[in-house]
């Protein structure tokens, strides 16, 4: 039996490809206006390589009716057929991925567009658009006029030479009435600035009435300025324009081997570092996009960009950057010159490495974790919460040869002013990133020793209370532990400063999930009881240390009623409980209120009469 083969060629709707783009591929109808923009630049670049001397320009008039207009390279009857006609094909290669047009190759690396889709953004403003165009190699050529419409019809006829006297090409669409907001000569104005405000052919908007606003002009980076001092203001002027904010400090970025020149600009206030800052890459002066995190390390949160680029691909929308092995690299040197400015301002600018630090000392020390050289450089700046205070590690270690550094927020909270008074030295590493670096601080002070802080380290610095003191509290303090002991604590008296705190609740993380792993154990049952049983540790209880020092403390010594005394030794285990700052569990959330309570019956209601006063 016979098969018989046939080819077809695809058909496509246009008027369903145009609502594809419309709200998938594009992020708004806004990018019309570059789009044409883009395409007159292509043809200017093509223009210019095959004669310098050619008038470069691009008029974009209002009203109406919108008008394009560009002197660059124009189209030839062919080219309308083969670029206007053919979806998906660009004028700025041909079939072999090249350039279509003698001596244009050298320009290749200029063109902005590689897609061939660039003219139907403007279906989604308008349901016509009619292209004028006069190829500029040709003396002879005639003007061709291409009229297209959204429904996927066009037409092509030949103009008189007086319909375009100079070679060139002219786009015009009549917006559609929804979309006529993209077309007034305030808001083209606002997107011809915004896309091309660092194009470097002249960009001009006239509005009805004649009026011509240039809209583009020389990135600062690329002028010459009088000094460095005059370069720095223009920078930051720019930034403030840009951005609207001034900054702390400008990094100047040059990649030659990328084709990347720009700006970063150090935040002066504090970002979170999930927030991170959306950059502004030019393509060959054309904005791609002003949300580009992807641009720099995850770390360098705390500065803002603005690039022109050469090298960097765009996706279809051109809207985004390509991620490749390209923007990789540039995105690990862009990091690279991001660090040598940090750990050159310890030499150059120490005032300001002081103010850096103090504004975005969360970002210098995430990436010090990682980089040996900024960590030298940076960890004798940056401050951490200590026993004296907020201080530098340098200043720290010059009094404490021996640093201790908690695990946690809570642990610090707990021993910080036990330990100060003791005079032990002691770091909170509960926060992010400090922990890691406290650690790293004998490699670049030898001679310092950094320990983990162990509650047993805390107990050995509190002095043991004279026996007989002990012996006349015994009672109360065998009621404290059979009460506080219900909680996984143990209780203890002891001598210590300062005076004032009544009670210090030694604590650790291996003990607090000990507890957890019991309170779960006792409401399960079944399997999960056993196993969670299986699970047990041995880790020392927690201790509730009550300081003999304390007037509060030795008064409830004193209590021989059972009842006010439980209620005293709940009082004090609530106290210190508060005082770690800690989540309180049900059980212990029940116990300050039963604590309150108590006390406050016993103030109103109390077991006998009052005694006389003695001035009474």
């Amino acid at each position: 039996m016979l098969h018989s083969e046939s080819s077809h060629s695809f058909q496509v709707d246009l008027r369903g490809l145009v609502d594809l783009l419309s709200h998938h591929l594009y992020s708004s109808p806004r990018v019309y206006l570059r789009e044409l923009l883009q395409n007159a630049v292509d043809a200017l670049t093509a223009r210019q390589a095959a004669d310098p001397g050619a008038p470069a320009a691009i008029t974009v008039r209002t009203g109406e009716t919108l008008t394009v207009t560009d002197t660059g390279i124009g189209l030839t009857e062919a080219d309308v057929h083969r670029f206007l006609a053919t979806i998906g094909r660009s004028s700025k290669r041909n079939a072999d991925g090249g350039l279509d047009g003698a001596g244009l190759e050298s320009a290749r690396g200029e063109f902005i567009g590689q897609f061939g889709i660039g003219l139907l953004a403007c279906f989604v403003v308008a349901d016509e658009i009619t292209v004028v165009s006069r190829h500029a190699t040709d003396p002879g050529a005639p003007t061709v006029e291409w009229r297209g419409h959204s429904d996927g019809r066009y037409t092509i006829r030949t103009l008189p030479a007086s319909a375009m006297p100079e070679p060139g090409t002219t786009v015009r669409l009549t917006p559609r009435a929804d979309n006529a907001e993209w077309t007034t000569p305030e808001r083209v104005t606002e997107l011809a600035r915004h896309f091309g405000g660092l194009l470097k052919y002249e960009v001009t908007v006239v509005d009805p009435r004649g009026t011509a606003t240039r809209v583009n002009d020389t990135p600062p980076w690329e002028r010459p300025h009088g000094s460095p001092l005059a370069r720095r203001e223009a920078l930051t002027a720019y930034c403030r324009t840009t951005f609207d904010f001034t900054p702390l400090d400008t990094i100047e970025l040059d990649l030659p081997a990328a084709g990347l020149r720009g700006v970063a600009y150090v935040l002066p206030t504090a970002v979170s570092p999930a927030q991170r800052a959306g950059h502004r890459v030019h393509l060959k002066g054309m904005l791609l996009t002003d949300k580009a995190p992807e641009l720099l390390p995850d770390w360098a949160f705390f500065v803002r960009c603005v690039v022109d680029t050469t090298s960097l691909r765009p996706t279809a929308s051109r809207e985004a950057l390509y991620e490749d092995g390209t923007l990789a690299a540039v995105r690990d040197a862009l990091g690279q010159r991001i660090r040598d400015w940090l750990t050159g301002l310890a030499a150059s600018d120490p005032a300001l490495l002081h103010r850096f630090i103090d504004t975005h000392h969360l970002a210098v020390k995430a990436l010090a974790r990682y980089d040996d050289e900024l960590l030298r450089t940076v960890l004798p700046w940056l401050p951490f919460e200590t026993t004296d205070g907020n201080v530098t590690l340098e200043e720290f270690a010059r009094n404490h040869p021996t640093v201790l550094v908690t695990r946690s927020v809570e642990e610090f909270r707990q021993v910080a002013p036990i330990a100060s008074a003791a005079g032990l030295g002691v770091v909170n590493g509960g926060y992010t990133y400090d922990r890691d670096l406290v650690h790293r601080l004998p490699e670049i002070r030898p001679g310092s020793s950094v320990t983990d802080l162990d509650p047993a380290t805390v107990t050995a610095h509190l002095d043991a209370v004279d026996p007989s003191a002990e012996l006349r509290a015994a009672a109360f303090l065998a009621l404290a532990r059979e009460t506080v002991g219900a909680h996984d604590c143990d209780v203890v008296l002891r001598d210590f400063q300062p005076v004032t705190a009544p009670a210090l609740l030694l604590d650790n993380r291996e003990a607090r999930h000990e507890r957890t792993r019991s309170s779960l154990a006792s409401e399960s049952d079944g399997l999960w009881a056993d196993i969670l049983g299986s699970l047990r540790d041995e880790t020392p209880r927690a201790q509730l240390v009550l300081n003999h020092l304390n007037p509060l403390v030795r008064q409830a010594l004193t209590i021989t009623e059972r009842g006010l005394a439980t209620t005293a030794a709940e009082a004090l285990y609530g106290q210190a409980l508060l005082l770690s700052r800690r989540p309180l569990r049900a059980s212990e959330s029940a116990l300050l209120n039963r604590a309150f309570i108590g006390l406050l019956t016993h103030a109103m209601h109390p077991a006998g009469p009052a005694e006389p006063r003695k001035d009474a």
